[in-house]
């Protein structure tokens, strides 16, 4: 089993204990483990075979025994009694919007509702609102949620595509005949999410490499297959296009399957223009002599382009752009100096501060803000005021420690809550060096309402950053309805930051909402959200977005010298 599909089972079993009713520190125990297998960059199996299971941060003996039993045999007696005592169909439920284990308890227990079906047809018929905490309000909420689940798509985050886009570039690259192995189509351009994976491939025998691929034991069916293209669909549903072509004429491959479609259009007009024919082999002229092209810089190059990111190449200006040599110096990893959110064992963290600092330290990073959760955030532990005081007192500690390898900020992300108010006072904001606003919950307010809601904590003289605006979870649970004009004015005008929030389940601010920002002269921040070590890698899909925003370093706050960034926050506070 692979660290995602244990993970996977770990979150099933914290979602049936909490239907179940158990104690909030046994469903927590087996969130942070699911948490800490998604972000493990060493597969679990390795760690098992090496007896260091239990070095992971949240994985204690019994966790471990689990682990063991599901890679020793596939399957988990305890998973096994759970499903037994709790019908499994209840799991369904929690993919509504804002339906939580409580709710679906409740809707089980009282209504004896245990599927989809059922829960349509009582909301319906007005049979939801009589149970406690229920209205009329609420039973039209779950139409709603009922309504957008019915239009939801089997996509996946882009760190899933990764991932999986990984494992199968490394066996290609391992066969005999191939040359080069590369992502391409959307996982490539870095979307958001991802459908199909799009492979490319140099070799100079498609054949053999083409069979060995459709023959492969993960295969379940060949959807299509051809000399220099086929495409299966995986065991687990997982689709596969892969297509081939000599090394000579891999940048017209890699060109042409990377995309966009408008993109494609736009740079082939340009190449009939110039008596050019376009495809995946190369251009052909009118005399029918085709012209090979290695790279990608050669294809463009041909057409009096500059070479551009794959990125940006969506038919957003940057054809234009390229033709003028006014390409934007997009912002990159290794420009990010600082990382402004992050969560420590304090609130719903795997790590202590000094292990967090430490990890910033080793990934070469300046600034770490410790942001975690405020207090009325009772599922992810938030901090009441006295715990706020004291992680100061831990913080510069743990300062003292580290000397001048680090600049530690004390930070809060602090909850806006339905009436509009912030979590905690102005004179406790006032004391931190850090304060990022930030919606969790009662999404689904009507737009004039929820969008009030942000506007009041963009404007409140103590916030910095705005944490992932709109709330979203990727790929299914749609973000908060906002006028984001309204929005995005508000936030120029008071001169607060927005984040792109880096964890693929965010990515929030999208891109589009970011390079509007920019256009209105807003301030970015890329931040992990980390909650553990391995999280603050995520920060490169954080920086995909923001590239595809077209953002510079300069736009990105994170990126500004340590003093630079310190006299802005003052200024701020």
């Amino acid at each position: 089993m692979t660290n995602q599909e244990l993970a996977v089972i770990f979150d099933r079993i914290s979602a049936l204990l909490e239907i179940k009713g158990e104690m909030v520190f046994k469903i927590r125990a087996y969130q942070r483990t699911a948490e800490s297998l998604r972000s493990l960059a060493e597969e679990a199996q390795n760690l098992y075979s090496q007896n260091r299971l239990k070095e992971v941060p949240g994985i204690g003996k019994a966790i471990a025994e689990k682990i063991e039993e599901l890679l020793k045999t596939g399957n988990l007696g305890f998973l096994q009694k759970l499903e037994a005592e709790i019908p499994t169909s209840l799991l369904e439920l929690l993919q509504v919007p804002d339906l939580g284990p409580k709710k679906v308890a409740l809707f089980w227990k009282q209504a004896g509702i245990t599927n989809l079906e059922q829960l349509q047809a009582a909301a319906q018929a007005g049979k939801l609102r009589g149970l406690p905490g229920m209205g009329e309000k609420s039973e039209a909420r779950i139409l709603a949620g009922l309504e957008a689940l019915s239009r939801r798509s089997d996509r996946m985050t882009l760190g899933q595509a990764w991932h999986r886009a990984e494992e199968w570039l490394a066996w290609l690259r391992a066969q005999p005949e191939t040359h080069q192995a590369e992502a391409a189509g959307s996982l490539r351009r870095e979307r958001e999410t991802i459908g199909d994976l799009d492979l490319v491939i140099a070799s100079e025998n498609p054949t053999a490499l083409m069979e060995r691929f459709t023959q492969h034991p993960q295969v379940r069916r060949v959807r299509g297959e051809g000399e220099n293209k086929s495409s299966v669909e995986l065991l687990d549903g997982l689709n596969i296009q892969i297509w081939i072509q000599p090394p000579a004429r891999f940048g017209s491959l890699w060109q042409y399957a990377t995309g966009s479609k408008a993109h494609n259009v736009h740079v082939r007009e340009l190449a009939i223009k110039k008596g050019l024919s376009l495809s995946e082999r190369g251009m052909e002229d009118k005399q029918g002599t085709l012209l090979e092209f290695a790279t990608e810089e050669q294809v463009y190059a041909q057409l009096g382009m500059a070479w551009m990111p794959a990125e940006i190449r969506e038919d957003r200006g940057e054809v234009e752009a390229s033709l003028k040599g006014r390409l934007p110096h997009l912002i990159d990893n290794s420009d990010l100096i600082a990382n402004l959110h992050t969560h420590s064992t304090w609130s719903d963290g795997a790590l202590s501060i000094e292990a967090m600092a430490r990890s910033a330290i080793e990934r070469g990073l300046k600034v770490l803000a410790i942001t975690d959760h405020s207090r009325s955030l009772g599922v992810a532990r938030g901090l009441k005021i006295a715990d706020l005081h004291a992680q100061r007192e831990e913080l510069r500690t743990v300062q003292a420690k580290l000397g001048g390898q680090l600049r530690l900020l004390h930070g809060s992300e602090v909850e806006i809550l339905a009436d509009g108010s912030l979590d905690f006072p102005d004179e406790e904001l006032a004391q931190l060096d850090l304060v990022i606003a930030s919606l969790h919950s009662s999404l689904r307010q009507p737009r004039e309402t929820i969008t009030a809601r942000l506007i009041g904590a963009i404007r409140n003289p103590h916030v910095d950053i705005i944490g992932h605006p709109s709330g979203r979870l990727l790929p299914n649970r749609e973000g908060a309805d906002l006028d984001w004009e309204a929005v995005l004015q508000a936030a120029r005008e008071s001169g607060v930051a927005l984040e792109i929030n880096a964890d693929p389940e965010r990515l929030d601010l999208n891109d589009v909402y970011a390079r509007r920002a920019i256009e209105l002269g807003i301030l970015l921040t890329i931040n992990s959200d980390a909650h553990s070590a391995e999280a603050l890698d995520q920060i490169q899909f954080g920086v995909a977005v923001a590239r595809r925003a077209w953002a510079a370093p300069e736009n990105v706050i994170n990126t500004w010298e340590v003093e630079r960034l310190m006299q802005w926050l003052q200024q701020r506070s």
